[in-house]
Order: C-alpha cells, then sequence, then structure tokens
C-alpha cells in the first residue's frame, strides 16, 4: 500500500516544527485586523480555542453554515474531507455515515452507528428527522478518530456534534429565510426568540422544506421518485434564575413525507448509466414514506465555584418510522426485482452526569461522567420479489448501556507549554432481540419458521493518552493514542437463524495521531495537519450472503485491518475582503487478516475497504466587495471532489467513480430596507451538471443512485 503520502507528511510537520523558532517572532504580535476569526469549540466538554484542541476536528460556524448552504447531514459530504454520507438502498431517508473509512454500511436497529451523532450532547441513536435542521445551529464539530473518554457512547469511527444556539435573555429577536429555486423548490424557516422578564427566554421555529424529484414515475401512486416533503418544529426554554445556574429544554418534531429514491440499473465500473428523467410504467403503487421523529432534551448546569461545575443531560427520543423501495421495476420483465417495505418505531431515553473542573491554578482540568441509556425497538419488514417466496419479518430489540469516563490534562509547571491527558472509559453494553420470520411461497402457503432470541453483554475499558507541547502561542504540536470500542448486536438479514441468535462481538480500533496546530504570518494563515494510522480489529463486516437477493446479509467479525492517511486543513486571508480554504484527506485502508472458517486459510484479498476514497478534497473562496448604496455584495464558491471508492466489501466490481461538484452563492448583505438585516442570495449546486452516482450496490442486479442535477434558486432572509 502507498506510504509516499504518509512519508511526506511526517516531513511536513517536522519541517514545521524546526521553523517555528524563526515564526516566533510574528506569533509574539498582536494579530492585526483582519486576521482569521477564532473559532471556540467545546469537543473537550469546555470552551476552548480550536487551534488549542488537541483533535483532529472540523468546525463548521453558523456563517459556515448559512454561506454553504448547508441544510442536513448530507451536506456535510462536501465541506469535511474523510466524511462520507451515502443514503441506504431501501430508505433515502436513512443515512450511512462513515468517517476515516469506518462507519456501517447497513441499517438496522439491532445495529449501533460507528460515527454518534449529537444534539447539544445528547446522542441520537436513529438518525432520521430533522432535529438538527429545525435548530438554531450555533456551530457543528466534525471529531475524527474513536471518541469515548469525553462522550456518553462510545464510537470508533469519530463523533458529529450540533451545537444550538440557546434563546437569549432579555432580547427579542426574529429571523425568517425563504428560498425558491428549480425542481420545484421552497423552503421557509421561521425562528423567534421572546425574552419572558429577566430569567426566562423562549425560542420557536418552523421549517417547511420541498422538492420534487428528477425521475417521474410513469407508473402508478406518487408522481415522482424522490420527492422531499418536510416539516419540522422546535420549542427550546431557557431558565436563568442565577448566573451560577440554568436549565435549558428543547423539543422537537420533524414530519418527512418524502418519496422513495429511484434506482438506476447500473453497469460495472468503469461504465456509469445515463441520468434518468423517467421511470417504468410497470411500477404499481408506489407509496410516499412517513417518518416523524421527536425529542425532548432536558440540560441543567451549576457552577457550583469557579474551578467546578456540575452537569445533567436528560434526553427522551422516539421515532416512528415507514419507509418502501421499488427495485428496478420493468428491467427485467414488468415485474420488480423487489419490492420492500419497513415499519419501525423506537424509543430511547439516556441520562448524562458531568463533573467538569480545574485545580492547582488551572494546571490540572478534569471531566468525570456517568451515562446511561435505554432503547426498545419494534420493527416489521416484507421484502416481496417476482418469481421468489416472500419474506415477512418481525423483530423487537431492547438495548441498555451504561457507562463512566473520565480524562484529565496535567500542564507541569516546570516545561511551559508542554501538557499530558489521560483518559479512561468503562462501557457495558447489554444486548436483546427477538426475530420472528415468515416465508410465504408464489401459491400463499406460508411458513412460519421458530422465534429467534438473543441476549448478549458485552463490556470494554477504553483508554486515550495525549502528549503536547505549545511551541509558541501560535503553534499546538501534540501525539495521540486512543482505543474506540463499539458493541456487538444482532442481524435481522441473517442467512441462518443460528446466526441471528449467536448475533456478532464488539469491534475495536486503536488509533495513532501525530498533528500540528499552528497559525502564522499574525493569524492570516492557518495550518492543521494530522497523520493517523488505525489498527482495526473484529470488524463487523456485513457480507450479501445471497448475490441475487440483497435481503439476506450476513454480519461477522471480519478480523483486522489497517487504516492509514492523514488531513491538511489551510485557511488564508490575505485580506478583510479575501479568504481561501482548502481541506484535504488521503486514506489508505485495507484488510489485513481474514481467517476462513472452512479452511483456515487468510482470504483478505477477497474484501474491500467501502466508502473510503484514497483522495477527498474541498476547497474554496470567499471574496467581499466593497460596500454599495445598495448593500455589501460576497461570493462564495466551493469545490469538491473525491477519487473512485468500493460500495461492496465483497465484490471488486461495485465502485463509485471519481467526482468533482462546484457550487457557488452570489449574496447582497446588509440591504437598507426599513429596519432589521436583509440579505437577498443566488446560489447555484452542481454547477456543471455532473452526472455521477452517490451509491452503487446490488439490488439482485447492479443498481445505483445518482446525486443531484444542477440546482439553483434565490433566497431571501431577514434578521431582528
Amino acid at each position: 500500500m502507498p506510504r509516499r503520502p504518509l512519508v511526506a507528511c511526517a516531513s511536513l510537520l517536522a519541517l514545521s516544527l524546526a521553523a517555528s523558532p524563526a515564526i516566533a517572532q510574528l506569533a509574539d504580535e498582536p494579530p492585526t485586523d483582519g486576521g482569521i476569526a477564532e473559532i471556540v469549540v467545546t469537543a473537550q466538554k469546555r470552551a476552548e480555542p480550536l487551534q488549542k484542541t488537541p483533535i483532529s476536528i472540523v468546525a463548521l460556524t453558523s456563517d459556515d453554515i448559512a454561506r454553504k448552504g448547508i441544510f442536513d447531514l448530507t451536506d456535510l459530504r462536501s465541506n469535511v474531507p474523510s466524511l462520507q454520507v451515502t443514503p441506504h438502498p431501501n430508505s433515502a431517508t436513512t443515512a450511512r455515515v462513515f468517517l476515516r473509512g469506518v462507519g456501517n454500511n447497513d441499517d438496522q436497529i439491532t445495529v449501533d452507528p460507528s460515527v454518534a451523532i449529537y444534539l447539544d450532547g445528547i446522542y441520537i441513536a436513529r438518525g432520521q428527522g430533522l432535529a438538527a435542521e429545525i435548530a438554531e445551529i450555533e456551530r457543528i464539530e466534525v471529531l475524527r478518530g474513536p471518541q469515548g473518554s469525553l462522550y456518553g457512547r462510545n464510537a470508533t469511527g469519530g463523533a458529529i456534534n450540533y451545537i444550538t444556539r440557546q434563546p437569549t435573555l432579555g432580547e427579542f429577536h426574529t429571523r425568517q429565510t425563504l428560498a425558491y429555486g428549480n425542481y420545484n423548490q421552497f423552503r421557509s424557516r421561521t425562528s423567534v426568540n421572546v425574552p419572558v422578564g429577566e430569567t426566562l427566554a423562549v425560542e420557536l421555529a418552523y421549517l417547511h422544506s420541498q422538492k420534487d424529484g428528477f425521475v417521474r414515475n410513469l407508473g402508478t401512486g406518487v408522481t415522482r421518485f424522490g420527492d422531499q416533503r418536510r416539516n419540522a418544529y422546535r420549542a427550546s426554554v431557557l431558565w436563568q434564575p442565577a448566573p451560577e445556574f440554568k436549565l435549558r429544554y428543547a423539543y422537537d418534531r420533524s414530519d418527512i413525507g418524502d418519496t422513495p429514491a429511484f434506482m438506476v440499473s447500473a453497469p460495472f465500473y468503469p461504465l456509469i448509466a445515463k441520468r434518468p428523467t423517467a421511470g417504468s410504467s410497470a411500477v404499481r403503487g408506489l407509496l410516499v414514506n412517513d417518518v416523524t421523529a421527536q425529542g425532548h432534551g432536558l440540560t441543567a448546569e451549576w457552577e457550583v465555584s469557579d474551578e467546578v461545575t456540575v452537569k445533567s443531560l436528560t434526553g427522551y427520543r422516539k421515532l416512528s418510522n415507514f419507509t418502501n423501495q421499488n427495485y428496478l421495476t420493468g428491467v427485467v420483465g414488468p415485474f420488480p426485482v423487489f419490492l420492500t417495505a419497513f415499519d419501525q418505531d423506537q424509543r430511547q431515553w439516556s441520562e448524562e452526569l458531568q463533573l467538569i473542573g480545574s485545580a492547582l491554578d488551572k494546571r490540572l482540568e478534569y471531566t468525570l461522567g456517568a451515562y446511561f441509556f435505554d432503547e426498545k425497538a419494534a420493527s416489521f419488514d416484507s421484502s416481496v420479489s417476482a418469481g421468489r417466496p416472500s419474506t415477512l419479518r418481525s423483530a423487537t430489540v431492547h438495548n441498555t448501556a451504561w457507562a463512566l469516563y473520565g480524562q484529565a490534562t496535567y500542564r507541569p509547571a516546570f516545561i511551559e507549554g508542554a501538557y499530558i491527558t489521560g483518559g479512561l472509559r468503562w462501557s457495558r453494553d447489554e444486548r436483546q432481540a427477538t426475530l420472528d420470520q415468515t416465508s410465504v411461497a408464489l401459491n400463499g402457503t406460508q411458513t412460519v419458521r421458530p422465534q429467534g432470541r438473543g441476549d448478549n453483554n458485552f463490556s470494554d475499558y477504553s483508554p486515550s493518552v495525549i502528549v503536547g507541547y505549545d511551541v509558541t502561542r501560535d503553534v499546538n504540536a501534540y501525539a495521540k493514542w486512543s482505543r474506540g470500542y463499539k458493541t456487538g448486536g444482532y442481524n435481522l438479514r441473517a442467512s441462518s437463524l443460528a446466526s441471528f441468535t449467536k448475533g456478532y462481538g464488539p469491534e475495536r480500533l486503536d488509533s495513532f495521531e501525530v498533528g500540528l496546530k499552528s497559525s502564522w504570518l499574525n493569524n492570516r494563515l492557518r495550518a492543521n495537519i494530522a497523520v493517523f494510522r488505525a489498527n482495526y480489529r473484529d470488524i463487523q463486516v456485513n457480507i450479501q450472503s445471497d448475490p441475487l437477493n440483497p435481503a439476506v446479509t450476513d454480519i461477522f467479525n471480519a478480523g483486522q485491518a489497517r487504516i492509514q492517511g492523514f488531513e491538511l486543513d489551510l485557511t488564508a486571508k490575505p485580506s478583510r475582503a479575501l479568504t481561501f480554504t482548502a481541506n484535504y484527506a488521503y486514506l489508505d485502508a485495507g484488510y489485513r487478516r481474514i481467517i476462513d472458517q472452512v479452511t483456515g486459510a487468510n482470504i483478505a484479498a477477497r474484501f474491500n475497504f467501502v466508502e473510503a476514497p484514497h483522495h477527498t478534497l474541498a476547497v474554496g473562496a470567499q471574496w467581499t466587495l466593497p460596500e454599495t448604496p445598495l448593500g455589501v455584495p460576497g461570493v462564495d464558491v466551493d469545490y469538491y471532489m473525491q477519487s473512485r471508492k468500493f460500495s461492496s466489501t465483497s465484490d471488486v466490481r461495485y465502485i463509485v467513480g471519481d467526482y468533482g461538484l462546484l457550487n457557488a452563492r452570489v449574496s447582497l448583505s446588509d440591504i437598507p430596507v426599513g429596519v432589521g438585516r436583509w440579505r437577498l442570495s443566488a446560489y447555484g449546486r452542481n454547477l456543471t451538471d455532473k452526472q455521477y452516482y452517490i451509491a452503487n450496490f446490488s439490488a439482485g442486479l447492479p443498481a445505483a443512485f445518482f446525486g443531484d442535477p444542477r440546482s439553483y434558486g434565490l433566497e431571501l432572509s431577514f434578521e431582528y
């Protein structure tokens, strides 16, 4: 496997460290006006500058989110190298998330995600819904690599944190955004902050979003494939009776009525199908999906003293999820290869207590936490195919998790600038599941299989160590080792009842990372680099057991793999009006050892690492023009590219080819119209109308989902 990029990256790191004394003179000078704005993050449970946080992290501020038009999780894909977000074949509303090649290629209520998603610190086990989209997002933090010693749930791939803006005391504030574009795109987002006395504030928000799909349904049922029809609601309350205590409650609800995405018959790489505009007239009764996700969050924070803060995070969420999919109707005769339908109900409750403090004149900083999580779910799904027996499945799930974690950072007085961080997490997971299956023959005869029951417990200790040194005020170097753990579970699509009952075990990942965070030229140039290598073992790999039936898969702990690469994040601001960004990630991932259960041979060469392109790059430019009588013009241009990637673990023919996307936005801000702040923007996505796959998979036959064609529109926002 290629090693030169790692060698080059290590050399660059060494040169940067060697050059730091020469840069110290610049670093000691106060930054001039117009430098790069400082971003404060809470990735380590306390507010600290991004440049001082020894983690490979991408942080997007509220301004970044507005300028780049980031609406939901899928929009992060083209803004964060190393991150892959693809739709599941059974439902485009279900996202499969990978970081540094680590993620889930399937979605089941019995399988935990490898990348944890949090909303204001509360873990979201099932990602359907618009909980983050409706909120007033203050910041999105994407943490790359294992997370555990500071978070409620452990994760082998990383974490995505949505941090919302809390209601504001003593201030009335309202914001309205309207957008209209091609494909009948319309988006209206309203939020209002209302103060109630001096200690209470309430924020209310409503979102309506719609967009027509680009593939017409020539059969019966809904008019188009890929329509989006979404509504979301949110209420947030802040009560702060004293400066040292505050209580925040938030409720969100999302209603999603999208139609199934269109599945195209796809030739094998390097050939690509033509992006369709219409489906088959043989489609019958295509249904709208129906997803409702809602949740409650209660956060209490008490500053016991200047050194100690106690925090409680209580979360309750529930999900009702009906989705259906039509697999390749009309490709082989007038019948679908498959028709699938899923009806799921899920509830989760979590409680997390945190003690955040400092001692020894703040040379010691620590975080201690205790976590409890309980999840119950029920699922019914059916798979109907032409010329084959149909399958009906009912399942129940009960998952319980406990965790204790802690992390401490010590800065010794005798080595100014040096620090060492140690973390440890204990986890225990109890996993219970049942499975009932019925096979329906072509003549209608039903065969009921014996019920499968699984009951497993897993426990783990996950340590982490960071050694860092602030070379200067603007140069921070660190080395990190951390272990990630993901609990075992059960596979509802297993090829045998025994395979389901036995389940699969936990996976673990040891990550080694060396990083440098630096600012140069009076904070006009920011360069962050992270070099990493991960040893991945007992990997939970999903294999399609029957090449002709995508409804039958097996999950097994596949053995060992190695993932290595580096990430480079650059920001340059040569003037107050102009900003350039370039974020690049190189990834080299491959299986090292998979033992055949029959022959005992190492068959790792037969398997592919999915969703792990070697190269991903996101570059952008932001230009603010001089103020005019009509307002302040601005131009944002972004380009994203990724190299080809495997999309099937066991079949080398399933490949998503390389592609690049060009997006742009032209805005006129601070328009002098009456009261408030007005902004008018014209935006375009995929301006070159690139035809590309976002997913390539087996649907009984080779199939794919296309990415959206060129889209454009106008957006008007008002803020007071």
